[in-house]
């Protein structure tokens, strides 16, 4: 991967657009269903190989984030095929989807907001991948709309604590 000089930010391409309004889609899928609206879609060479919601609620998961979700409906992928890809997720990826990005060498991830939620963007960035931050208004809404009906979920979702015992 290659150095990413962290006080040029990169652009989103004209592609970025489409492929995030996937992602998007994949949230409000996860929502609908009663679970967390985080979604991922995974594309190469302009295609989506995968894509995911976060089904940590509807099937009762520890690891079933959106990213991760994405990632194993992709199937298995060569290094060369990852190592063309963009992931698109509504959501600033935590630890655990932060290191599967690392691990599969993701160049580039296009991520919808990082407001309700910072996730490890400054391992990804000094790992060299490429990160762009839409900040989508829509996307910080319904998380936050989430989170504030939601805290218990959330908590739990991104490994805190809560005020409810367990």
């Amino acid at each position: 991967m290659k150095t990413v000089d962290t006080h040029i930010p990169v652009a989103p391409t004209k592609e970025d657009s489409f492929f995030y309004q996937e992602a998007l889609k994949e949230a409000e899928k996860g929502l609908a269903e009663g679970g967390i609206p985080i979604g991922a879609v995974l594309v190469c060479d302009g295609n989506i190989i995968g894509r995911g919601h976060n089904k940590r609620v509807q099937e009762n998961s520890v690891i079933k984030h959106g990213e991760t979700d994405c990632f194993e409906n992709a199937g298995r992928q060569s290094a060369n095929t990852y190592s063309r890809c963009t992931l698109y997720t509504t959501l600033s990826p935590c630890d655990m989807c932060t290191g599967t990005t690392l691990l599969y060498k993701i160049p580039r991830v296009v991520i919808g907001e990082n407001q309700n939620f910072m996730g490890n963007e400054k391992l990804l960035k000094e790992r060299g991948v490429d990160l762009i931050v839409l900040q989508d208004e829509k996307t910080v809404r319904m998380m936050s709309t989430f989170i504030q009906k939601n805290p218990h979920l959330w908590n739990e979702d991104i490994g805190e604590q809560s005020n409810k015992g367990d």
